[in-house]
C-alpha cells in the first residue's frame, strides 16, 4: 500500500481525538535488516502501518491518527534511506511528535555488514546508496547517515541471526497484547558466544566464561544448556550460585531504573565462549527467576546451534 493512499484513507476517518492513548512506533534501520518483515508483524499485532513514509509527512500522519475518533489506537511508520534527501527531515519530524505530545518509540533494526552483504547478494537487489560503488560501501555510508537516529532509538534489534519468525517473536514480546502487563519492563534474555560477537541490541551484558565449561566434559560436549544435566553441571558450584543470585539482584535493581527512563522492553545478554552451554544455562535460570517475580521474560539463544 502506498504512503499517499494510506494517508488519504486515514484522513477519511478523521474525527475528534479518542480517549484511548495512541501507541506510535517509528521503525527504521539498515536496508536489508528486516523492516518490511517488522511492518507485517506489527500489522498482525493491530498496528495501522505505513511503509516508506517520507519523514516530512510523519507529523501530518500523527495528527490524523490523533483525530481519528479513537478508531486508531496503534500506529507505526517505516522510514529509511529510501526517502533519499527527504530522510534528513526525520529529526525535525520526531521533534514535531514531541510538540504534539504524542509518546512514541523508535525501533531500529540492525545487522552485521557480512549478513547485510549476503542478503543483498541473495536477493540481487541494489543497495540504495551503492549507485557506483560496492554494496559494502553503501552499507557503511548508510550506517553513518543513520547514526543519529540509532543513538535516539528506544530499542535496537540485531537481526543478523534471526529468521523472520524470530523477528516476529521479538516484536510480539515487545508490542503484543501482553506487552507491558505484569511487573515493569518486558525482558528478553539473549545467550550468545563471544567468538561470534556481541549482540548489537543488548542493553546489559554479562560474562559467564569463568564458570565450569561443559565443552570439556565428553558426555556433555554435544549437548546444550537446555539439557538438565548440562544446567546442573554449570550451576552446581558455589560461585555459580553466587553469580546467579547477584546477576538477578543487579537486573532487578536496573529494570525499574530503565522503566523510569521510559523503557518498556529490555534486552539482557549473557555470554560464554561459544554460546552453547554456560550462557544458555544461566539465561534460562535468569528467565525462570524473573518470571517468578512477575516479569514478562523470554529467552533467545542466538548461537546455540553454531560451532
Amino acid at each position: 500500500m502506498s504512503a499517499s493512499r494510506t494517508v488519504e484513507q486515514a484522513a477519511g476517518t478523521q474525527g475528534q481525538a479518542g480517549s484511548r492513548p495512541v501507541e506510535f512506533v517509528v521503525v527504521t534501520g539498515l536496508s536489508g535488516a528486516g523492516k518490511s518483515h517488522a511492518a507485517h508483524a506489527l500489522e498482525d499485532l493491530g498496528f495501522f502501518c505505513v511503509d516508506n513514509l517520507p519523514p516530512a509527512l510523519i507529523p501530518r500522519f500523527a495528527e490524523l491518527v490523533l483525530h481519528a475518533g479513537g478508531r486508531v489506537s496503534r500506529a507505526a511508520v517505516v522510514v529509511d534511506i529510501r526517502s533519499g534527501e527527504f530522510f534528513d527531515a526525520l529529526s525535525d519530524a520526531l521533534q514535531h511528535l514531541d510538540a504534539l505530545g504524542l509518546p512514541h518509540r523508535i525501533l531500529f533494526l540492525d545487522a552485521s555488514d557480512e549478513v547485510l552483504v549476503r542478503r543483498f547478494h541473495e536477493t540481487r537487489r541494489k543497495h540504495p546508496l551503492a549507485a557506483s560503488g560496492s554494496v559494502l560501501e553503501g552499507i557503511r555510508a548508510e550506517r553513518e547517515r543513520l547514526r543519529p537516529v540509532r543513538e535516539r532509538a528506544h530499542r535496537i534489534l540485531d537481526t543478523s541471526e534471526m529468521r523472520p519468525a524470530d523477528l516476529r517473536a521479538e516484536l510480539q514480546n515487545a508490542f503484543g497484547p501482553r506487552a507491558g502487563q505484569g511487573v515493569g519492563c518486558a525482558v528478553t534474555v539473549v545467550s550468545f558466544g563471544y567468538k561470534h560477537g556481541l549482540p548489537l541490541d543488548a542493553d546489559l551484558v554479562f560474562d559467564t566464561r569463568f564458570l565450569p565449561n561443559p565443552h570439556y566434559v565428553e558426555e556433555l560436549q554435544a549437548r546444550s544448556g537446555l539439557d538438565p544435566e548440562v544446567r546442573q553441571y554449570v550451576l552446581a558450584s558455589e560461585r555459580a550460585r553466587h553469580f546467579s543470585e547477584r546477576l538477578l539482584e543487579m537486573v532487578l535493581f536496573l529494570l525499574p531504573e530503565l522503566e523510569r527512563e521510559g523503557r518498556t522492553d529490555v534486552t539482557v545478554a549473557v555470554g560464554c565462549t561459544g554460546g552453547r552451554h554456560r550462557s544458555v544455562a544461566v539465561a534460562e535460570e535468569l528467565v525462570r527467576a524473573l518470571r517468578e517475580r512477575g516479569y514478562q521474560a523470554r529467552a533467545r539463544h542466538r548461537d546455540i546451534h553454531r560451532e
